[in-house]
């Protein structure tokens, strides 16, 4: 704070007086200065000019990260790039970060800040995601202040969904009715699917409306799902419908979570990645329970071991993975813009699975991992051109390769232990581990061009950034 010096005076006391009387009247002037506030420049220049605010701020963003699917390391990578942006250096950032937790420490040698804040709600929105991406590097280019950044915080966490509720309810359907083509399923059977997992969607719809337990609702919906395929496929004996009942719950398989769950343990963030993989067992463990309920008094012997390994591989197997792909997209919230890419990703990852099992004699596990590294590596180069964050891109073009058909089958073999004879348990037993080691390799492939890229991606993006913030103050300073 500035001192304003009292004019020297060699006058007797009356002159003296009269000094003080100035002098007052600019300790009152400097006062109202003073009450203002800080300016704008200390604000985002000096990391403990009002920190309690920015800290809260970083919280929100934080939190809106978390809600909305972002793993842990994209977490904690955004909310430090936020507080840069507020001019907080990154060695006075200590960041932790558990499933429903998000604690923020900001300290230096004189001061110490700590506040944190539970986030029980977690869904997926990936236009949330990337607006939040793109958010801290406009704010620092744009000058915003804090007013400004705040601003734009509620805008984007009371924007409406992008698309209404009967839409999701059909891109459910589309995306089930897809797999089961996939699957190797005819059209008919695809038809069937769809309207069971549109009866599946408007279930769980209906548990969530009424606040009803979260996986409580996963087993209504699968129930209701799997009970009206059987019911059709009981009711007309057709043997392609067998699909619908494999095929008709899979819009509930938590895709983002079980990839999101791999990722965090692959990046040193075990507690929160067992516990994403935790949550996504409980899904799945859900709908095991809830299929086992649909099918207890008239058990299809075929359910489980139907074989959807594809022997061929057709134009209509790349139809179908690009419906399936953006019908996923379309659930996640996914931008407009951005459907038609994951469209061509969705094909990619499926054809060129299908061809290395079909052609090249690769297990599901093995082509998984090729064909998710392959999106990654074509995310990594396009995200820039397209304005977005690589997952983003990546995510929905993988999702028609998470066999979640293969995890309900080994846990609706525990469920149904004492019926099983040795060689179903083995083969339940046996789908549960390639379903296992296949999701970790899709999660493994799809964030391997980053890891082996992230020592130069970091550092670039550092070098932007601190550029960012040099004309950042430089233009608050003037």
């Amino acid at each position: 704070m500035s001192i304003e010096k009292t004019p020297h005076t060699t006058h007797g006391s009356r002159s003296h007086g009269t000094t003080r009387s100035r002098s007052h009247q600019h300790q009152i002037k400097h006062d109202k200065h003073c009450s203002r506030g800080p300016s704008e420049f200390q604000i985002m220049c000096e990391p403990f000019v009002a920190i309690h605010r920015k800290m809260e701020l970083l919280l929100d963003y934080g939190q809106l990260l978390m809600q909305n699917g972002a793993n842990t390391n994209h977490i904690q990578r955004d909310m430090m790039r936020a507080a840069s942006y507020m001019g907080i250096p990154p060695q006075f950032v200590h960041i932790h970060i558990t499933y429903m937790t998000l604690m923020l420490n900001i300290n230096d040698e004189k001061h110490s800040y700590t506040v944190f804040r539970k986030t029980p709600l977690h869904g997926v929105n990936m236009t949330i995601l990337s607006t939040l991406s793109k958010l801290t590097w406009k704010a620092i280019e744009n000058n915003y202040s804090l007013d400004e950044f705040e601003d734009h915080l509620k805008t984007i966490k009371a924007a409406p969904p992008k698309y209404p509720t009967p839409l999701l309810g059909l891109a459910a359907g589309l995306a089930c009715g897809a797999f089961s083509i996939l699957f190797g399923a005819t059209w008919l059977a695809a038809l069937v699917t769809v309207i069971c997992a549109v009866i599946g969607f408007i279930t769980r719809y209906i548990c969530h409306h009424y606040q009803i337990n979260f996986y409580f609702g996963i087993v209504a919906a699968s129930f209701a799902a799997t009970f009206t395929a059987n019911l059709i496929n009981t009711t007309f004996d057709s043997g392609s419908i067998v699909y619908a009942m494999v095929s008709c719950t899979l819009f509930l398989i938590p895709g983002v979570p079980l990839i999101n769950a791999v990722d965090d343990m692959i990046n040193n963030h075990i507690v929160s990645g067992m516990t994403r993989a935790m949550h996504t067992l409980l899904i799945v463990s859900s709908m095991s329970v809830g299929i086992a309920m649909a099918l207890y008094f008239d058990h299809v012997s075929t359910f489980t071991h139907l074989n959807i390994t594809p022997v061929v591989v057709t134009p209509i197997q790349a139809i179908a993975a690009a419906i399936g792909a953006v019908s996923f997209a379309t659930i996640f919230n996914t931008p407009y813009r951005l459907l038609w890419i994951i469209a061509i990703g969705g094909t990619i990852s499926v054809i060129t699975r299908n061809i290395l099992i079909v052609d090249f004699g690769f297990t599901i596990v093995g082509a998984s991992f090729v064909a998710s590294a392959i999106i990654g590596l074509l995310a990594l180069k396009t995200y820039k051109l397209l304005r977005t964050a690589p997952l983003i891109l990546s995510i929905p073009s993988v999702i028609p390769l998470i066999p979640g058909v293969l995890l309900y089958r080994f846990l609706f073999g525990l469920l149904t232990i004492n019926s099983l004879t040795p060689d179903n348990l083995l083969f339940a037993l046996r789908s549960g581990i390639t379903g296992v080691f296949t999701i970790i390799c899709i999660a493994i492939g799809v964030a391997i061009a980053h890891i082996i890229a992230r020592s130069y991606l970091d550092r670039k993006k550092e070098i932007s950034l601190h550029k960012a913030l040099r004309e950042r103050q430089k233009s608050l300073s003037e």
